[in-house]
């Protein structure tokens, strides 16, 4: 029998265990600051029908959903001929996907359980999601979101609430240098009925989604490739320049909708700016966009100053979401932390705490079957008094058992013998320092609760 190489595929990561305590430590953190708000957990499944995911993107976000084959002989129900594209061939052959985001299937999740639902919903969701998206630095295929709704308000004291748990989370996480970036979508519906190309509303926000990343000069030759005048360009630099919220109220006059956008967008920043944040900067950026359908209000998006790796997180408001299940006029509002982004800015700025890495803080070295006895009473003392504690499970050499405990960072080594056994006292050697010296368990206890 061939064997195989050993592999995972592209976009796929497996983490070890020093990985896996930096992650729990963002997860532990962020979940801390949901729930202080007042958000609880909810969890939705990873596959979902396609038909719950499609069309909730975009064009471009469509492509990136991974599909599922149906179970079985899935060509065996499927009809198929010389004119036959992947396209309708993949409605015969799939019926389920996996989860492109958290926000589409807790649209589905509250449709669903709107009986046991009470009005305004406030949950976060930290689950996996799943994009078939090019692999590179701080993008994968699958990845973490923890994201945090409120469902059922139309209230913008919501998105005021929302840019302060950011704050509070990357201030708990002290990742410095943090700006929140904030726009509203009916100020890019304005804009873009003032340059007469709302029927091209979705490429042009598309687009200007990306200027950050391309600059103005290919922003504008994507955007005649797209057939706009440059008269309608023109229209689209001079708002460009605009750095704060009020000049928008004269350039937006003869806009409804436009006008509406500023009217939100400053009782959010001027909400903001009355409370004022802890660490983070909020800052307007006309050019934000935020390019999926569902957003139809405030949008926001999260950046390191000091990490050149994009957003480290993003949201907004949502008001049709629930509509396309079947419950319409219900509002919402929610953000997202990329978590795999954070880790690599806390990693890249060399933010994660010294005291996190290692699950064992004491081991029992094995001298033998009587002491492994011995040590398993005083082992489950030191467990029910919440210190982590393990026994080696084999009386192995002592070099081994210390090579051992080195390599897990263990802080304290427990030598119980004979001696030990009889005297009642417990042998200690501190790793760090070398130091040994005998104490009583219960003192032990009390020095390392």
């Amino acid at each position: 029998m061939s064997k195989n190489k050993p592999s995972i595929p592209k976009g796929m990561r497996d983490f070890n265990s020093d990985i896996m305590f930096r992650r729990n430590y963002i997860f532990e953190t962020t979940r801390k600051v949901f729930e202080r708000y007042g958000y609880a957990p909810i969890e939705t499944p990873a596959m979902e029908n396609i038909s719950t995911l499609s069309g909730k993107y975009g064009d471009e976000g469509d492509r990136l959903i991974f599909k599922i084959l149906n179970s079985g002989d899935y060509l065996s129900k499927s009809s198929y001929s010389e004119t036959t594209d992947s396209k309708s061939l993949t409605k015969q052959i799939s019926e389920k996907a996996l989860r492109y985001d958290l926000t589409v299937p807790f649209a589905r999740f509250v449709v669903q359980n709107r009986n046991d639902i009470s009005f305004p919903f406030k949950r976060y969701q930290m689950q996996n999601v799943w994009r078939a998206d090019k692999p590179q630095k701080g993008r994968y295929r699958e990845f973490f979101q923890c994201d945090a709704d409120v469902i059922g308000t139309d209230s913008l004291l919501c998105e005021v609430e929302l840019i302060q748990l950011y704050d509070e989370v990357f201030t708990d996480l002290k990742v410095p240098n943090i700006e929140i970036c904030i726009n509203n979508r009916k100020i890019l519906s304005g804009v873009i009925e003032l340059m007469g190309a709302s029927d091209k509303f979705d490429d042009i926000v598309i687009i200007l989604d990306k200027l950050s990343s391309i600059g103005i000069e290919k922003l504008v030759l994507q955007l005649k490739e797209k057939g706009l005048s440059d008269e309608s360009i023109s229209i689209l630099k001079s708002f460009l320049v605009v750095k704060n919220v009020e000049e928008l109220s004269d350039l937006l006059k003869d806009s409804s909708i436009g006008k509406k956008g500023v009217e939100e967008l400053l009782f959010v920043v001027n909400s903001v700016q009355n409370v004022g944040l802890k660490s983070a900067d909020l800052k307007f950026d006309i050019s934000l966009a935020r390019g999926l359908d569902y957003y139809t209000g405030c949008i926001i998006e999260v950046k390191s100053r000091d990490v050149n790796i994009g957003s480290v997180g993003g949201g907004g408001r949502y008001d049709d979401l629930t509509a396309i299940f079947g419950m319409p006029d219900i509002s919402g509002v929610g953000i997202s932390f990329g978590i795999d982004r954070i880790y690599l800015v806390m990693e890249e700025l060399d933010l994660f705490p010294e005291n996190i890495g290692t699950s064992t803080k004491v081991m029992f070295v094995n001298f033998g079957s009587k002491e492994a006895q011995f040590c398993l009473s005083l082992l489950k003392k030191l467990r029910d008094n919440g210190i982590n504690a393990e026994l080696y499970p084999k009386a192995d050499k002592m070099k081994k058992q210390m090579n051992y405990a080195n390599n897990k960072e263990v802080q304290l080594v427990l030598l119980i013998g004979e001696d030990e056994i009889d005297s009642g006292l417990l042998s200690v050697k501190n790793m760090q320092t070398g130091d040994q010296y005998s104490v009583t368990i219960e003192d032990f206890i009390n020095q390392n609760i």
